[in-house]
């Protein structure tokens, strides 16, 4: 059996220090990396390029006339809440991928591709389609404003593939919540406890959880410092709107989750007719430890390092045993 972490789900609020812990392990030698932490060279999938897309989906809309279909406004959340379970979907579908490895289509098939996804996906979390709704103009206007864009993400994940996944992590980041002064547990569609459920089962089968610990203050903090709005649709870079962070990462349900396993250190999930016991590691991040990571790594100070690098071998150690 292999010493190497499968599929490691990467969570915490938003700007917690995911992305800058993903980014750091990918310039640790593979040789440390696998020592210290279990994990293997990374392929990584992250919700967040599908967040963004519905986002730009909504503002070409707009800017038709027509109604948003995703968005209650570019700075507000969801207007069908349950489209936190079309982005696990698709998360799914990157899986799945990784093994089946489809091509990225072409110039003018790119958008049409992922906008029927987008429906798959949705469709799979009870929604009934939206873009195959909308009427045969709008939808190609769409699709033609956003193929480019489409081209880039559906790239970038073809990009990605290694040819075997032996010996490697697969690295799946996302974020949930709910909203600000929330009481347990959280009811879906909010929160982990909804979200995980809706992993498939080759996820699920292999999955162990690295959790960065910060407050919703300090979230909020770290959201605001690291914005760049510039560069929306940056993994390091991008910011969440103000009352999205408050109605829908205004707290979250992993600390519930875990005190309700009957497994210490663990989350039970029940899904697919099974109960799966996922082990969790978490990093305690509400003392920032991880922002000096986007920052050139030749500017890295040796004790920030160190810092970062014994906290998360901690939160590993007691992800593996």
């Amino acid at each position: 059996m292999s010493d190497v972490i499968d599929t490691l789900l990467l969570l915490a609020l938003p700007a917690s220090g995911k992305s800058e812990v993903r980014k750091y392990l990918e310039k640790l030698s593979p040789e440390k990396c696998r020592a210290d932490f279990g994990v293997g060279p990374n392929v990584q999938l992250d919700d967040f390029p599908y967040v963004h897309f519905l986002r730009r989906v909504d503002d070409v809309l707009e800017k038709l006339g027509r109604p948003r279909l995703f968005y209650h406004g570019p700075e507000r959340g969801f207007r069908e809440g349950r489209d936190w379970g079309t982005l696990i979907e698709l998360v799914n579908q990157d899986r799945e991928a990784l093994e089946t490895r489809p091509a990225v289509p072409p110039k003018g098939a790119r958008a049409k591709l992922l906008l029927a996804r987008i429906d798959e996906a949705g469709m799979k979390a009870g929604i009934k389609p939206r873009l195959a709704a909308l009427d045969g103009k709008s939808r190609t206007a769409v699709a033609d404003a956003l193929d480019h864009e489409a081209g880039d993400l559906l790239r970038g994940l073809a990009d990605a593939r290694p040819e075997s996944l032996k010996d490697r992590t697969i690295v799946i980041e996302f974020a949930r919540g709910g909203p600000e002064g929330s009481t347990m547990p959280l009811p879906a569609p909010f929160g982990y406890a909804y979200s995980l459920a809706m992993l498939s089962p080759r996820i699920l089968e292999h999955a162990s959880v690295l959790y960065i610990w910060v407050t919703p203050e300090e979230s909020r903090r770290k959201n605001v410092a690291r914005a760049n709005p510039d560069d929306p649709g940056s993994i390091l870079h991008h910011g969440v709107p103000e009352s999205v962070m408050r109605g829908d990462y205004g707290c979250d349900d992993l600390e519930w989750l875990l005190g309700q396993s009957d497994r210490p250190g663990s989350i039970r999930i029940t899904a697919h007719g099974k109960t799966w016991y996922l082990p969790v590691g978490r990093f305690d991040n509400r003392v920032d430890r991880t922002s000096f990571i986007r920052a050139d790594p030749k500017q890295w100070a040796a004790p920030d390092v160190k810092n970062l690098h014994d906290g998360l071998r901690q939160a590993f150690d007691a992800l593996r045993r």
